[in-house]
């Protein structure tokens, strides 16, 4: 998040509000804040990520999404835009949406100075009210290091992985990524 826009918003008016705007935006307890921009780099993760996602998972029944589809979290008010999520099995909807999913079992966010803090702490937070939700997966943008979080009974555990030549393994998914590859072309390696 970067800047907050006006309070008081009902999530109707941000909903309305976020189908004629012209950059997208996250609501969280009436307020809208504009989402901050991402580099290059940034978006070479994020890609990188989706497509070893979705080549893994092409014949099993789980969709990768980038931060096109938007996800609105019950039992808080929180919609935002995760970089990647992934969606076992149908897509659940928001009521009258059929661009708000609700039921990611990953969420993948990559890191930027602007957001880092909020996606480890409060972002993290609320998305543990989504009882789908299994792994979480905090990916550096400025080197090879990734905070992995994962759903084991009632409690979260975390493993760090540093290191190009290391794998991270997406239980819930049964696919594995060499870190390698989701760095792949990054700037910082060239």
């Amino acid at each position: 998040m970067l800047r907050q826009l006006k309070t008081d918003y009902t999530p109707e008016e941000y909903l309305a509000l976020e189908e004629v705007a012209e950059s997208r935006h996250e609501y969280f307890e009436g307020q809208i804040y504009m989402m901050a921009g991402g580099s290059a780099d940034h978006s070479l993760i994020t890609v990188n990520l989706a497509s070893e996602l979705r080549q893994q998972l092409k014949r099993k029944p789980c969709r990768v999404f980038n931060s096109d589809l938007r996800l609105y979290v019950e039992g808080t008010t929180l919609y935002t835009y995760p970089d990647v999520m992934v969606i076992c099995g149908k897509i659940e909807y928001a009521r009258g949406r059929d661009d708000t999913a609700l039921n990611p079992s990953v969420i993948i966010e990559v890191l930027s100075p602007a957001t880092r803090k909020y996606d480890r702490t409060e972002k993290f937070r609320l998305y543990k009210h989504i009882p789908s939700f299994q792994e979480y997966l905090l990916v550096e943008s400025s080197r090879a290091h990734i905070e992995h979080y994962r759903l084991e009974g009632r409690r979260w555990s975390t493993e760090i992985a540093n290191g190009l030549d290391k794998r991270i393994a997406i239980e819930t998914l049964n696919c594995e990524i060499l870190i390698g590859d989701i760095y792949d072309k990054v700037s910082w390696r060239e």
